[in-house]
């Protein structure tokens, strides 16, 4: 009696409440008291049973362990499945948003479009750098007209090499089986094969001028461009949220009218910013678009210069030397063709 009064006494020291913080426990709620302060001070409830009446008590009020842990998982689920419902209403929200901002940024820039196109808008204009769009775009117009033709120059001459290379090989078969036109034969024969030669050395230069000026037009102008796309969307957008602001600011002035231009005057200043920075990053470009332009096609018009009346002229010394001059390496015959194996 004695013993079991003193461990009653014992569990009763400590008293914890449901927060896991000290309070005051009614004395006949030992079995609350004893499992409180054993989830608090015992070893892993992995491997413990929950024993009530104190720590001397019968195995009759053993708690399995499993049942506290069904509770708390359920209660854990339940949690998790409100924060889940909570982040997807959250994420529905910003869609909302996020459409509804497009549609009225949509709308705005519509109608500053038609008010342009119609003569009813006022719009932005920097007449210097619009001077300097057009100029690239036409620019970019005729290097891709030379593009053209150089393209159309190689394929042309390709087939004419290949050609020489036939009538070659046909010259020296007949040299071999006409024994009286023999010397006839083969001195039309190496002819051939020389011109066919020098003819592979000159499609490696034009192949290289081509090259050069495919990058120049349709990667360094096309960037270019792309940038000035971005600068003349943005400008139309400034000049959109520009009008929405001066015809709110000659309406009345009310608290609500009041409240709508103090918005409008935060997203027009937005776009003006945006609008100065795009149009900072054009002037930029274009300058450097520029000077490379001008190093690119200086190096690449003597180099098509030199090979073409190094060839023409008969020159074959100097026409190498044009391909060394520009670190052009010719691939040797055969070498874009796939191996057999790749062709298994």
């Amino acid at each position: 009696m004695t013993d079991s009064i003193m461990s009653k006494a014992a569990t009763m020291e400590i008293p914890i409440n449901s927060n896991g913080d000290t309070g005051t426990l009614p004395e006949d709620d030992s079995l609350e008291q004893d499992l409180q302060q054993v989830m608090v001070s015992g070893p892993n409830l992995n491997e413990t049973s929950i024993v009530s009446g104190g720590y001397g008590g019968t195995a009759e009020g053993i708690i399995p362990t499993s049942s506290i842990k069904g509770s708390n998982m359920h209660h854990s689920s339940s949690s998790s499945s409100m924060s889940a419902d909570d982040a997807t209403r959250g994420v529905a929200v910003e869609k909302i948003e996020s459409v509804k901002k497009w549609g009225m940024n949509t709308y705005k820039c519509t109608k500053q479009m038609i008010s342009e196109r119609f003569g009813r808008g006022s719009r932005t204009v920097d007449l210097e750098l619009e001077a300097q769009i057009e100029v690239l775009r036409d620019t970019k117009r005729k290097y891709q007209n030379v593009l053209r033709l150089a393209r159309a120059l190689t394929n042309h001459f390709y087939n004419m090499v290949q050609t020489q290379h036939a009538l070659g090989d046909t010259f020296a078969d007949l040299s071999q089986k006409s024994p009286e036109l023999r010397d006839e034969f083969g001195y039309n024969a190496e002819t051939q094969k020389l011109l066919c030669k020098n003819g592979e050395t000159l499609l490696g230069a034009i192949n290289f001028f081509v090259s050069s000026i495919n990058t120049l037009v349709n990667k360094t102008m096309e960037d270019t461009l792309m940038t000035i796309k971005m600068y003349e969307n943005a400008r139309l957008e400034f000049d959109a949220y520009r009008a929405d602001l001066e015809e709110l600011s000659m309406g009345p002035r009310d608290a609500v009218t009041m409240a709508r231009i103090d918005a409008a005057q935060q997203q027009y200043q937005v776009h003006k910013e945006k609008y100065e920075r795009l149009r900072s990053d054009v002037t930029i470009k274009l300058k450097f678009l520029e000077e490379n332009k001008v190093k690119v096609m200086h190096k690449q018009l003597l180099l098509f210069h030199n090979a073409i009346s190094a060839y023409f002229a008969g020159n074959q010394q100097q026409l190498e030397q044009t391909l060394k001059q520009f670190n052009i390496k010719l691939k040797p015959p055969g070498a874009d063709k796939p191996s057999w194996l790749e062709e298994q």
